[in-house]
């Protein structure tokens, strides 16, 4: 069972899922700052790039967001290119294939004009936020398609008599030219529910429109939910256990919230009262800090090693100290088994999206890697709600994905680049710096702009270097350049810092 923990300060919102005692999702909302995610804006055309088909639009933020002529909606680009509907029969792809190709954004767009735009990813490192006009309203248990008119359905509710039933009924609710996706947890819920959902999106997407007409240019003209909120929405069905708020104001707020779309849960909202931070009360804060880390322990005795760049994220896995009783083989796929477990669990905690690949230990059975794949593709399915690509494991024992990226990863949340060693994730040694300070000392020395007294300040590290290993070279340096070199320790000096002072 799953409960949703709720730790509201006057600074900052976070928020957990924990199943079984462990975490599996963290959330984070600095009301100093706001989300751009889902957001609507009356964004202005700023730059069009015809080579790579990419619309920069001013949204009034600090980077123009990006919209690829893929994230264009079709309708649109068709009327704006062709200056007509074009009406296409279903199914004829070759016909799609071949008018997608022809589109060409400096036709769709003109520089200055208004666009209704939506960000669908958050600014990441130095670009700005990914922008489509293929809108989506996420309801509780429909994602309104309000331009796409498309039906689909979670592909987790299997039974085709529901999945039908489900469709005859959104189907009918919804106004021409829109379409919907429906959710997992509309299984087994009742027309009325279904349709209460549908008219609510419906009369969202109206407000919208109306507020783009009269909106100003790179105005933000709708925001989804509060971030607790937006949770409940979205992870609130049977397996919840309890929602805990440690704030009396946000419990009322998700009390009325759940009474309006789904007062059948209402009861299960309550009021932290311990004197000890919700977090730390859960275990949930030495969980956070443990997912920052590259390690992670498997409970076999294995482990995985997360390394992370720009264009993508490698998993390795370990043995680590686990033997297993059986044959090595057995051992392996056993380690490899409950390393895709926690792979999922990891990816989906630490928000990691993109091309990523899984080092996995070699399994020389294929009837082994088979069962490793589907395993893996299964947990994928039930506990990620991202989309994913998996293909099957190589003979080396790699498994290739993507994810799709949604806003940042946890690491780039809640830490900065380290000064010292400006990301590498090491530093130089205290013998490869001393030599390094040693030779600026002799280049200084050579200047003649010293005079017979010098002071070289160093930090502890390297000053303990030079009084016990390298003292003799100071005794050269004092007698090639004539002077007297005295060295300072400095505590408060980083490795890579030194000074030279003339006396």
């Amino acid at each position: 069972m799953k409960k949703i923990l709720i730790n509201k300060d006057p600074w900052q919102t976070r928020i957990a899922i924990i199943k079984d005692g462990l975490l599996e999702n963290i959330y984070f909302s600095a009301h100093a700052e706001k989300t751009l995610e889902r957001s609507f804006f009356k964004g202005i055309v700023a730059t069009i790039l015809p080579g790579i088909q990419t619309v920069f639009v001013d949204i009034g933020q600090e980077k123009a967001g990006f919209l690829h002529i893929s994230e264009i909606d079709r309708e649109l680009a068709i009327n704006r290119f062709s200056g007509a509907i074009i009406d296409e029969p279903e199914g004829h792809k070759e016909q799609q294939v071949s008018l997608k190709k022809a589109l060409d954004v400096a036709k769709i767009f003109k520089v200055g004009e208004p666009v209704l735009v939506q960000v669908s990813k958050e600014p990441i490192y130095e670009k700005g936020a990914k922008l489509t006009t293929c809108f989506t309203l996420p309801g509780r248990v429909v994602v309104l398609l309000p331009n796409i008119p498309r039906l689909g359905v979670s592909k987790k509710i299997e039974d085709r008599k529901e999945r039908a039933r489900l469709k005859d009924i959104i189907k009918e609710q919804l106004p021409e030219g829109m379409g919907a996706i429906i959710r997992t947890n509309a299984e087994g819920m009742s027309a009325k529910d279904l349709c209460k959902d549908v008219r609510f999106l419906v009369e969202t997407w109206n407000v919208i429109q109306k507020r783009f007409a009269e909106a100003k240019p790179a105005e933000k003209i709708y925001e989804d939910l509060e971030l607790s909120l937006q949770v409940v929405r979205d992870q609130l069905d049977e397996d919840v256990e309890a929602i805990v708020t440690d704030n009396k104001e946000n419990q009322n707020e998700i009390y009325k919230f759940i009474k309006m779309v789904a007062p059948e849960f209402a009861h299960k909202v309550s009021y932290f009262t311990e004197p000890v931070n919700i977090f730390e009360y859960y275990n949930v804060q030495e969980q956070i800090d443990k997912a920052l880390h590259k390690k992670v322990a498997l409970k076999s005795g294995g482990s995985l090693i997360i390394e992370t760049t720009e264009a993508m994220t490698v998993i390795d896995v370990n043995t680590g100290s686990f033997t297993g009783k059986g044959s090595m083989e057995d051992t392996i796929l056993k380690t490899n088994m409950e390393a895709a477990e926690e792979c999922v669990r990891q990816l989906r905690l630490r928000n990691i999206g993109g091309l990523i690949v899984i080092d996995f230990i070699d399994m020389a059975e294929a009837e082994h890697r088979h069962r490793l794949f589907n395993f893996f593709d299964q947990k994928l399915k039930e506990r990620d709600k991202f989309q994913s690509v998996v293909l099957k494991v190589s003979e080396f024992g790699l498994v290739q994905m993507t994810r799709k990226r949604s806003g940042k990863t946890l690491v780039q949340t809640l830490t900065d680049t380290c000064p010292m060693c400006m990301g590498y994730g090491f530093v130089k040694s205290a013998p490869t710096q001393t030599y390094a300070i040693l030779r600026k000392l002799k280049i200084a020395l050579s200047s003649q702009s010293y005079g017979p007294e010098v002071h070289l300040l160093v930090c502890p590290a390297v000053f303990e270097h030079i009084t016990t290993l390298e003292y003799n070279a100071i005794l050269e340096l004092e007698k090639s350049f004539n002077c007297k070199i005295t060295v300072v320790r400095k505590d408060n000096m980083a490795i890579d810092q030194y000074k030279i002072e003339k006396k």
